[in-house]
């Protein structure tokens, strides 16, 4: 097989779970375009469907699927779906959050916000993780691609929000990235002997039209200058979800501009 062929994803079925978000509506079309039989899954169905009708007129193939990561059966439920249908699960990447302490004060989350917080993106991550995780095992081959951030790898950098009225983020965000980090390396420990390859990409802040003084502490950060944008993640991902990465396994990929190399 030619190193062009290992790159892409033709034939292979790969979860996209959260796929019409800042991260998921990049990834979904990349993905997409890589030749992927794409499965996208969320609570959010019907904005899923509008996503999986965009890139079917595009000429790809894509369907939804409704799915809570909060509830283990929805998962175990979202598995057997896509297996009755495609034979098997080629890839999953781990893309969902539930934002639960978003619009309260960050440094006082409340504890009930951590809780739920904890169900979708600490429990619900295992959850998915491990269901997922068995039946590539039983396939014997799989790829299963989280997407952490680079806080989940560093503390929160205060100084860029001055002078803004941003915050610097929740507690509970770097917990589970931070976490979801460590679970990649346990998941690929544990599976890889069956051929299941667990991989984590950290990626950087997304421009998203922020003020600024922000904008500009920020790029000052980078190595490259700029925040990432909607083409940004798909690359890291694709490579890792594809053959080439076969020997790939445990590790985290920083996609930041160079952010955390400082």
């Amino acid at each position: 097989m030619s190193i062009n062929e290992k790159l892409n994803l033709k034939g292979k079925v790969i979860v996209l779970t959260g796929g019409a978000g800042q991260y998921g509506r990049g990834l979904a079309a990349q993905l997409a375009e890589a030749g992927a039989t794409l499965v996208l899954a969320s609570r959010d169905v019907e904005a899923l469907r509008k996503v999986a009708a965009e890139e079917e007129k595009r000429g790809f193939i894509a369907s939804a699927y409704k799915f809570d990561q909060g509830d283990e059966e929805s998962i175990r439920a979202l598995c057997a779906a896509v297996v009755a249908k495609h034979g098997r699960i080629d890839g999953l990447v781990n893309n969902a959050v539930y934002r639960p302490a978003k619009g309260t004060p960050a440094a006082a989350t409340p504890v009930k916000a951590w809780e739920a917080s904890m169900k979708v993106n600490g429990v619900g991550l295992f959850a998915i993780s491990l269901v997922f995780a068995e039946q590539m095992g039983t396939q014997g081959f799989g790829s299963i691609v989280n997407i952490s951030s680079i806080y989940g790898m560093t503390g929160p950098s205060l100084s860029l929000y001055t002078g803004t009225s941003l915050g610097a983020g929740y507690g509970d965000y770097f917990f589970h990235k931070g976490g979801m980090i460590n679970l990649t390396r346990y998941f690929a420990g544990v599976y890889g002997p069956k051929g299941v390859r667990v991989n984590c990409v950290c990626p950087g802040g997304f421009f998203n039209n922020q003020p600024q003084p922000f904008l500009d502490a920020y790029c000052r950060q980078t190595f490259l200058g700029r925040m990432a944008n909607s083409e940004d993640l798909g690359g890291p991902v694709v490579f890792l979800l594809s053959d080439a990465a076969a020997y790939v396994t445990g590790a985290e990929l920083a996609v930041d501009g160079g952010f955390t190399a400082h």
